[in-house]
């Protein structure tokens, strides 16, 4: 058995810390969220970017977080860039490139995903906000902020 993969599927068990401080009763996993963004990916990848890569880059792009931690921006993230890419490194070296153009955000992939990313943060928080008595106006906001595209942003509207 490869241990390096039993390692990844505690992708499973890593909880969204921002949603842990946002008081969200039973908060999304890390792969959760990845898996959301792939499914954004499918219905919404443009026909002139690599949807396979695009697919990749959504399922890589926070495993290092099985080591790390889900780390926001209320966390001391000084070390977070090279603390994640030594831990690519370590669990999954074939996929370093991958992780390192979706954090350098130099494609047209890669910045479609990044874009993805603060998407279903977005979305989430809607779902939340209607099925528990939270407000997450913050990670709305934060969203809509960081989304370029007017269509992908059109969707938290």
């Amino acid at each position: 058995m490869d241990e390096s993969v039993l390692e990844w599927l505690h992708l499973k068990n890593v909880t969204r810390a921002g949603w842990v401080r946002a008081g969200v009763e039973q908060p999304e996993s890390v792969a959760a969220h990845s898996w959301g963004m792939s499914l954004l990916a499918l219905k919404l990848c443009p026909d002139d970017l690599d949807l396979s890569k695009v697919l990749s880059l959504c399922l890589i792009h926070d495993l290092p977080e099985v080591r790390v931690g889900d780390l926001t921006p209320h966390d001391d993230c000084s070390t977070k860039a090279e603390d994640e890419r030594a831990a690519m490194l370590e669990m999954a070296p074939f996929w370093v490139d991958l992780f390192d153009e979706y954090e350098a955000g130099n494609t047209p992939e890669a910045r479609f995903v990044k874009q993805l990313d603060k998407l279903d943060m977005g979305l989430q928080a809607i779902v939340y906000q209607r099925q528990q008595d939270v407000s997450l106006e913050e990670f709305l906001q934060s969203a809509k902020k960081r989304i370029a595209d007017p269509s992908l942003q059109a969707l938290l509207e």
